[in-house]
């Protein structure tokens, strides 16, 4: 495994102007980690591309020059005395000197810092242990690990020199490694604490040191200026102490004690969000922050219309601000169909018998409610969970609706893509704290059409495991276009298949009536089973149905 062997160079990149981001390692390559490249020292500039100068580490040791306090750096002579870092001579150039040592104890190289903030290495940087790691002998109760040698004496300085203090050799790029190569030294303290730098690379470095640590032994200090020696020279030393008292116990992303959740759970549950129609509020509680609710239909029962209806209601009852992607209609369309819907007039109708003024006015209302994506035909996921984020973010949006998520499935793998979509779309309701209401399409039944009254079931979903798996709600409509009886047509029984929040929801229906003349949608007194709408699947013993096993969501 290499190891490098420079650090803090210039980055040899015309493109970069880093001054210190570079680094060399023992088999003659360099990497700027500014701007990411690669390059192969002792080489120059060849078709057109810049590499580094050759540069090769010096295997004689800096002979010793005298300990000195460090003033601008706030260290005393003691500390440097202890820690065996001095001020001496390299060619011709005065330097400060950190020594490294091997597992022996054998001082095997050095670290030499110029005046520019350059550095250098002598000696065989390969056997080295951890800067300070000498001085200690091996196991105690506590251990500080800090990402240079500066901090490493600052943080010894400030605790009076008794608890163990080290640094990694080669900064935040090489820090794993670094307690890789010690991992049975570091091992052999009840707590190691973690004071890197307050950067992205430095907590980054912690993190991945922390989980090479077994649980519970890694704790990541945090501290109020970049580094230790910051903190000294800013007069805030007795932060440093703190931070390390109070350092937090490393867990991976979405480990919580209940210690943590006490206040959240002690509150008071709250209804979320209505419904457009009160009785499915009372069935679902609403609607909540960070939910993905799905509603499907066949083609032309009515799950656009259900979405529009629900979007004029949340901006005129509740004065929440919406986001609408509509993907097989034009935000002119949907914009008249909402405002149809507050109305109650069929303003998307040529002969329904309203007026422009009407129609003004409640666009007028709307301003700064409603945000709509016009997709210009295209559908990709990746382009429109860009656009909820910026909805969201930006706009203060917490309402999205998107018709429809198929269109957005890759048809030549339809089944993968769409379980993709789902968890990453449930994800994004969960770190935006947004709600999402999504139009499935359905895939044809067995027996009656979904467009002759066919009952929905949540297998009827295209990619129905992972839209099952991580939606909320998932809502079916349902509606036979083809009856002889015209009030029967015009009848919608809205099925509850999934209800996470608590269950008992599922399997409730509710009738919707439909005003032909105002275009809205109305709950009707009658229960579903006045309208035929049968059900003759029989469920097994253990009430799953006969093409599944037990249910997996």
């Amino acid at each position: 495994m290499s190891r490098w062997v420079q650090t803090h160079l210039p980055c040899p990149s015309p493109d970069c102007g880093s001054s210190d981001a570079f680094s060399i390692n023992d088999r003659g390559w360099g990497k700027c980690f500014s701007c990411g490249r690669n390059f192969r020292v002792g080489e120059e500039e060849q078709g057109g591309r810049q590499v580094a100068r050759k540069t090769v580490p010096d295997r004689s040791l800096v002979p010793f020059g005298e300990y000195r306090a460090l003033t601008k750096r706030g260290l005393t002579e003691e500390t440097c005395r202890k820690f065996g870092y001095f001020v001496g001579e390299f060619n011709g150039k005065t330097v400060q000197v950190a020594p490294y040592y091997n597992k022996e104890g054998q001082l095997v190289a050095q670290k030499v810092r110029f005046a520019n903030k350059d550095f250098r290495t002598t000696g065989d940087f390969k056997k080295v242990a951890l800067f300070g790691q000498q001085l200690w002998g091996s196991g105690g109760k506590k251990l500080v690990i800090t990402e240079g040698e500066i901090d490493a004496m600052t943080v010894s300085q400030l605790q009076g020199h008794k608890w163990p203090v080290v640094s990694v050799p080669n900064g935040a790029q090489g820090a794993a490694n670094s307690i890789k190569d010690n991992l049975e030294w570091v091992m052999s303290f009840e707590e190691v604490i973690l004071m890197f730098d307050m950067d992205d690379p430095g907590r980054e470095a912690a993190m991945r040191v922390a989980e090479l640590l077994p649980p519970g032994k890694a704790k990541i200090a945090s501290l109020p200026l970049k580094d230790a020696n910051e903190c000294l020279v800013q007069g805030k030393g007795e932060e440093v102490i703190r931070a390390i008292w109070n350092a937090r116990e490393y867990r991976p992303d979405g480990i919580v004690d209940i210690d943590e959740l006490i206040e959240e759970i002690e509150k008071p549950i709250e209804m979320g969000l209505p419904w457009c129609f009160p009785t499915l509020t009372k069935y679902t509680y609403g609607r909540r922050p960070g939910e993905i609710y799905a509603v499907g239909a066949g083609t032309g029962v009515g799950k656009t219309d259900f979405l529009t209806q629900q979007i004029a209601f949340d901006v005129t009852e509740l004065q929440e601000r919406v986001g609408v992607i509509y993907l097989e209609a034009t935000p002119v369309e949907t914009g008249k169909r909402i405002a149809g819907k507050i109305d109650g007039v069929r303003y998307h109708v040529p002969d329904a018998g309203w007026s422009l003024e009407q129609l003004r006015a409640t666009l007028q209302s709307l301003k700064g409610k409603i945000t709509f994506y016009d997709n210009w035909g295209s559908t990709e996921w990746d382009v429109i969970k860009k656009k909820i984020r910026f909805m969201v973010v930006s706009k203060g949006i917490r309402l999205i609706y998107l018709d429809h998520l198929t269109a957005m499935a890759d048809p030549s793998n339809e089944k993968e893509s769409i379980e993709t979509l789902m968890k990453e779309m449930a994800g994004l309701a969960n770190e935006l704290g947004c709600i999402i209401h999504f139009v499935s399409h359905l895939s044809t039944p067995e027996g009656k059409p979904h467009e002759e009254g066919g009952r929905v079931m949540i297998r009827h979903f295209k990619g129905s495991r992972s839209i099952g798996f991580w939606s909320y709600l998932m809502i079916g409509l349902e509606r036979n276009q083809q009856a002889e009886d015209e009030d029967e047509r015009q009848t919608t029984t809205l099925r509850i298949l999934k209800d996470r929040y608590t269950g008992q929801a599922t399997g409730k229906t509710i009738l919707l009536g439909y005003d032909s003349k105002t275009g809205r949608l109305f709950e009707k007194e009658e229960e579903a089973e006045d309208y035929g709408f049968d059900d003759t699947t029989e469920l097994k013993e253990d009430n799953t149905l006969p093409w599944e096993g037990p249910p997996d969501f």
